[in-house]
């Protein structure tokens, strides 16, 4: 998860990189709700405003006047390694001997031990304690001339998933690792309303593109709010550098080998993004058509779990013929349980965002159609509460495979007991949840969604097939670098 953002407008703009950063990040809040933050960069030096809290708390029209730019990158955190205080926050900002930058991170690394080995007085350098600061370090330290050349250089000792925005005084630099495990991508926003945002043969723009808006972002949806015209993304071991009044430009630094999250498709990006040419909305409702034919029930009504679960449910309803009615209102005030960092807050989160409409739910046999089932908590105070409201029966149906694996490559489910799939069978899960029967949607029928290939993409969490190697100890290293120095031998 986590979101980031950046913007390298012409000088002279009317409008501050900061400001087109802060607004693209708020189309992204969905992928992180503890922390957010934006860097900005005259062209002589950084400044880097970052808070605990959501984006409209934290980036508001009170401080960001002050963070005046040509160039500025952004970040919400949802946290996969250190605790959610405000030295984690990004980005992260170091002032090294080579050079100032600032890094906003999606995704998780899983050599921050051997990487921790290579720096220099070790943690006791880091001032937070996420494997983002250690590669803010790492690159601040790195004795190549300018900050292509670190990322050159330090890039192929990482390991793991990693999109990046990396600034300097002079340049973003968009980044994604060689299996592109997290999505990032380049957008252009005109100077003249007029002329579309073509690319040339061979990676090179028009010349008079030095005088557009260019930006990058985890999601197209961001580009949407901001006005930006999709461009292409950034592809697997690519980077991708923005310096103001120039046209960008692209440099290999590792071969591509692709393994998008397939999550990312399924649940975490909002449905209006589109993700290797397909509409997300249109994936996941051909999600839910597959499911319907996989997992058929005869019941009254079609119900999402909102709002991740309305695509699929939609796709449901329209294979199976039953109607659909919505019979969960959502708090539109709340955040999303799943990213929440603590299952106290988790458990918080659903019963102050979900409320039945009983004229709905009562008396009715049901199928509840859902995303994703990773825990069970949430799906089980689901279905208690229909019941509480009168439903006679609860079907669920996921649109998802059942999660067997933890993830290590951006998503906080790093122990396998944190997943019900890997401790209890469907129909012990059913049991759990209170549902009157559950069925899962397959990774055939995933695929058959998708219309593209099992390769294309990172499966790992349904059939723990990891395509990056996995250290032996990384599930239990979220607080790796929190750990005292000198119990690490």
């Amino acid at each position: 998860m986590c979101g980031v953002f950046g913007a390298s407008v012409p000088p002279g703009s009317e409008v501050s990189a900061a400001a087109v950063a802060a607004l693209g990040l708020f189309a992204l809040q969905h992928r992180g709700q503890e922390s957010a933050g934006v860097a900005v960069s005259d062209g002589s030096q950084l400044m880097v405003y970052k808070d605990l809290g959501m984006i409209s708390s934290v980036l508001d029209e009170r401080r960001l006047p002050s963070l005046r730019g040509d160039l500025a990158i952004a970040h919400c955190r949802y946290s996969t390694t250190g605790s959610t205080v405000w030295e984690n926050a990004q980005p992260t900002f170091r002032l090294g001997p080579r050079r100032a930058l600032a890094v906003g991170h999606n995704g998780n690394l899983v050599n921050t031990r051997e990487l921790l080995d290579q720096l220099p007085g070790g943690r006791a350098r880091l001032p937070a304690s996420t494997d983002t600061e250690l590669l803010t370090a790492l690159l601040a330290d790195e004795e190549a001339g300018d900050l292509v050349e670190a990322l050159l250089r330090v890039l192929p000792r990482v390991r793991g998933a990693f999109s990046l925005v990396v600034l300097d005084e002079r340049r973003i630099v968009g980044v994604r690792d060689p299996h592109g495990f997290r999505p990032l991508v380049l957008g252009r926003i005109p100077a003249s309303s007029e002329r579309p945002a073509t690319q040339q043969a061979g990676g090179l723009w028009e010349d008079d593109a030095a005088r557009d808006t260019w930006v990058l972002s985890s999601e197209t949806t961001a580009l949407d709010i901001v006005g930006a015209d999709f461009v292409r993304d950034v592809e697997p071991g690519e980077l991708v550098i923005l310096e103001a009044g120039m046209t960008p430009r692209s440099v290999r630094y590792a071969t591509a080998d692709p393994a998008l999250c397939v999550f990312e498709l399924i649940y975490f990006a909002r449905p209006d993004s589109y993700m290797e040419g397909r509409n997300l909305y249109e994936v996941r409702r051909r999600m839910g058509m597959q499911l319907a034919a996989e997992h058929p029930v005869e019941t009254d009504l079609v119900m999402p779990v909102p709002d991740t679960g309305a695509p699929a449910a939609a796709g449901y309803a329209e294979a199976s013929g039953i109607p659909y009615r919505e019979g969960l209102v959502r708090n539109r005030y709340t955040g999303r349980s799943f990213i929440q960092p603590s299952e106290t807050l988790r458990h918080r989160g659903v019963t102050m965002k979900l409320n039945p409409l009983r004229e709905v739910v009562r008396d009715k046999r049901l199928t509840v159609v859902d995303d994703s089932i990773v825990r069970g908590t949430t799906t089980k105070q689901i279905v208690a509460l229909l019941r509480k409201a009168g439903a006679a029966e609860v079907h669920v149906r996921i649109s998802a495979p059942p999660i067997f694996h933890p993830c290590f490559y951006g998503i906080d489910t790093q122990v396998s007991t944190e997943l019900i799939a890997s401790r209890l069978s469907p129909e012990e899960i059913c049991e759990f949840i209170g549902a009157d029967s559950l069925g899962y949607l397959s990774i055939p029928g995933v695929l058959a969604a998708l219309e593209l290939p099992y390769e294309q993409f990172c499966f790992a969490c349904f059939d723990g097939r990891y395509p990056e190697p996995v250290p032996y100890d990384v599930a239990s290293r979220k607080f790796l670098l929190e750990e005292p120095v000198a119990s690490r031998g």
